[in-house]
């Protein structure tokens, strides 16, 4: 073929500058994409006049701009052929990022400022330089974008299943002074905070991970989905996709795509484990379904039949394991027992107590300065609403931030870190009390911690105030009481938008894709199931089989992204044979980013009472 792709360019007047590479590359295009040498070398034409190329030269720096190329012309192809068909690039992300509501844009008005909250920024600003603790009166001095900003704390959206005091346009009513100083005084209600281990600690060995671990990761999750589905009762054990056979066949195996760029319905391979295929993979072909949505790395189970032995013809596809079967797959019965009976006591001896909390991810500081003004304004607002809980999400000192880029700042990254937001961090709870708890979570892109992924959390030993402070791990879980919190800062959102692909039925119903990609992370039980890992994630293997692994289905799951905010509750569950369907409920937040360029951002304030149906939920801009 390439010989052939060769004399095609010939003819056309075109000269190849590095033959051997471009043909090879040109060779995996036509593979990819079920291109003929002359459709290829007809593509091409149509590139090379669009980018008004000066010479008639082939070159391979022009490959990858060619292949994008390719790629939207397939996408144009796909959805002429098949309207229902989706495949997704980082472009298609760019549509969701940074986008305003524009229902609520306009009936929405900005929250005033009233007395209270005067009072309580002085008093609050008051206490930190009485201690000596402003880092610089320069803030003060300073007229900034983001001091400029006219609305502050808008009501961007909100769910309420609560009985409340609310108006009905959904802002809260301002109390007067006189209740505010009272609400004030009032001591704040202690939480419970039980962190989930996941054998990561401060310090610890990482990027020496080899080829072996990589490979073992990859073989557990399939086995151990193997294994759930096989338990549930629903699917026979697991065959050899690979060998031809007219019969029905079930299969298990990790999807996989055919050469470089994004998955096409041409290029889908599936990857079984060595156990029942010697970790063979086959091409997958998903045309009979009538819905579906794939991505690199999930693994999925496979009912069809391949009777060439060349290509698994699906019938169905099964992307998740029973809820229950999945929690608790792995423990031995008298465990499972124990487990039952424990949870059983604990729902009839206590009821749901109400857990308020506000969770904020970073940037803490704007584009323009790193005055951390965001951070000082969300403390301040922490100040009046008295949360039991604050969630503070990296990144805090952005390696993406323009001055810490181009090293102008005249501190270290750590103590930055120390300086202006730790020291931010004390004095809130010094202000609030000794029952106030806060949660931090590093990110890679944090300049003062461990580039890697599983991330240990900070070490915050030295700390006044470490009792109340936790520092978890990335991603981490922890219960906060008895409500179950799993967050990840790495932007897993973005990156499954960028590389699914689906299809979905022409039958009139929303397709809601933001929950499509959150529910893919429970079912996949992983908080970063994307395989290979997006570029500039650095994944350690040796690491990731227990850090990534979500054993249960938490009530919320905090997802940072760039794409924009929001609050999503995902039903989680499935049959078991004999057995009624098991429902579980999951509370996805994705609270944007508290600092966008040079000015605010979002946050999300919730109040929970032991599920979904009795929680509010308002996402806020700062």
């Amino acid at each position: 073929m390439e010989e052939e792709i060769k004399e095609e360019f010939l003819k056309s007047g075109f000269t190849l500058d590095e033959e051997q590479e471009i043909l090879k590359k040109c060779h995996t295009f036509c593979q990819d994409y079920g291109l003929e040498p002359s459709d290829l070398v007809s593509s091409w034409e149509i590139y090379y006049l669009n980018r008004q190329l000066d010479e008639s030269v082939v070159k391979d720096a022009e490959m990858d701009g060619f292949l994008g190329h390719l790629q939207n012309e397939q996408l144009g192809a796909s959805a002429k052929k098949d309207p229902g068909l989706h495949m997704y690039s980082f472009k298609d992300v760019v549509m969701v990022l940074d986008a305003e509501d524009e229902d609520t844009k306009d009936v929405i008005l900005g929250t005033p400022i009233d007395k209270y909250e005067k009072l309580q920024l002085d008093i609050y600003d008051s206490a930190r330089k009485t201690n000596g603790i402003y880092s610089s009166e320069r803030k003060s001095k300073l007229v900034t974008p983001f001091g400029k900003r006219s609305n502050k704390f808008v009501v961007k959206f909100n769910i309420d299943n609560l009985p409340t005091i609310e108006t009905a346009n959904g802002i809260e009513e301002h109390y007067d002074l006189e209740d505010g100083i009272i609400k004030r005084v009032q001591p704040l209600k202690s939480s419970s905070l039980v962190v989930h281990r996941s054998g990561l600690d401060p310090g610890c060995r990482f990027m020496y991970d080899r080829i072996e671990d990589r490979f073992n990761a990859i073989e557990n999750r399939i086995r151990k989905h193997a294994a759930a589905l096989v338990a549930s009762s629903l699917y026979e054990e697991p065959m050899d996709p690979s060998v031809a056979s007219q019969r029905s066949m079930f299969a298990v195996g990790m999807i996989c795509c055919d050469g470089e760029g994004h998955l096409n319905d041409k290029s889908i391979l599936l990857q079984s484990s060595v156990e029942h295929s010697r970790g063979q993979r086959v091409r997958l072909e998903l045309n009979k379904l009538s819905h579906f949505s794939v991505f690199p790395g999930q693994v999925v189970g496979i009912k069809g039949h391949n009777p060439s032995g060349h290509c698994l013809i699906a019938s169905e596809l099964v992307d998740s394991v029973p809820l229950s079967i999945a929690a608790d797959s792995d423990l031995p019965p008298t465990k499972k027992q124990a487990l039952d009976e424990e949870i059983q006591a604990t729902h009839l001896s206590s009821t749901p107590t109400e857990t308020t909390m506000i969770i904020a991810a970073g940037p803490f500081t704007t584009t323009d300065n790193l005055l951390f003004e965001p951070l000082s304004e969300l403390l301040a607002y922490a100040t009046r609403n008295s949360p039991q809980l604050l969630i503070l999400l990296g990144p805090f000192i952005d390696s993406e931030h323009p001055q810490i880029k181009k090293g102008t700042v005249d501190l270290s990254f750590d103590d930055i870190f120390q300086s202006e937001v730790l020291r931010m961090v004390q004095d809130y709870l010094e202000y609030m009390g000794p029952n106030a708890r806060l949660v931090m979570v590093p990110s890679i892109r944090d300049a003062n911690h461990d580039f890697v992924f599983p991330q240990p959390a900070f070490d915050l030993d030295s700390l006044n105030f470490r009792l109340q402070i936790t520092s978890l791990n990335n991603p981490g879980i922890f219960e906060a009481d008895q409500v179950m919190i799993g967050c990840c800062t790495v932007d897993i959102l973005k990156h499954l938008s960028g590389e699914e692909m689906s299809r979905h039925s022409m039958d009139g119903q929303p397709n809601d894709r933001l929950s499509r990609l959150a529910n893919h992370i429970l079912s996949q039980q992983s908080f970063y199931p994307l395989y290979p890992p997006a570029e500039g994630v650095p994944m350690d293997f040796s690491l990731a089989t227990e850090a990534l692994h979500i054993s249960s289905v938490p009530d919320l799951l905090i997802l940072p992204s760039d794409i924009k905010y929001f609050v999503k509750v995902l039903p989680v569950g499935g049959t078991i044979e004999g057995e009624e369907e098991q429902m579980k409920r999951c509370v996805c937040i994705n609270p944007g980013r508290l600092a966008k360029g040079e000015g605010g951002g979002t946050f999300v304030e919730v109040k929970y009472q032991g599920s979904s149906d009795r929680m509010n939920a308002s996402i806020i801009s700062i």
